[in-house]
């Protein structure tokens, strides 16, 4: 391997974000196959679906790009999201309310990181014709679009795990 392919700046950024979009990718599969409310599930099934193509616009960017994809590291971001399976959570065997409100942090963690990626190369798109600068506007959106969305049942699924026992406060989190 060429010294210059270890050390590109923008080839490790973006597998690192590669690395970050196969774990994020999982997770989002995951949450939409576990989640009992149907029309939950079924939001979380659309949202994963987004993530998944999100993961592939990256990789056909890094293609165009020129920057190697580095498979160890998508192994990596798979083995992390199943290590995240093993957090304490209250329980020992069912999975906690607790597990809801921290997948809903770790996606919403995942997306912040997404925009802030998409913003990066949106910042160098108009000196790269490499680059599209509309669809990097088309993917900042949809990323803020995704974060809206689990900001919303991140207030709700809060509301309901972290409210005092008896005090009347729980409520339904709402469906998207």
């Amino acid at each position: 391997m060429a010294p210059h392919l270890r050390t590109d700046p923008l080839n490790i950024y973006l597998n690192d974000h590669l690395t970050g979009a196969f774990g994020g990718s999982a997770l989002a599969r995951r949450m939409a196959g576990t989640h009992p409310d149907p029309a939950r599930a079924s939001a979380l099934r659309r949202l994963a679906q987004d993530v998944e193509q999100d993961r592939n616009d990256l990789v056909r960017i890094m293609n165009r790009l020129g920057v190697p994809v580095r498979h160890y590291r998508t192994w990596l971001g798979l083995a992390g999201e199943r290590l995240g399976r093993l957090k304490p959570n209250g329980t020992l065997v069912r999975r906690s309310p607790l597990s809801d409100l921290i997948e809903l942090e770790t996606m919403r963690a995942g997306v912040e990181g997404k925009t802030a990626l998409w913003r990066a190369l949106r910042a160098i798109a108009d000196r790269d014709p490499r680059l599209d600068p509309g669809e990097l506007d088309r993917l900042t959106q949809r990323a803020h679009d995704q974060a809206r969305l689990l900001n919303g049942w991140h207030d709700a699924v809060s509301a309901e795990v972290l409210a005092p026992h008896g005090t009347g406060h729980h409520r339904a989190a709402p469906s998207p």
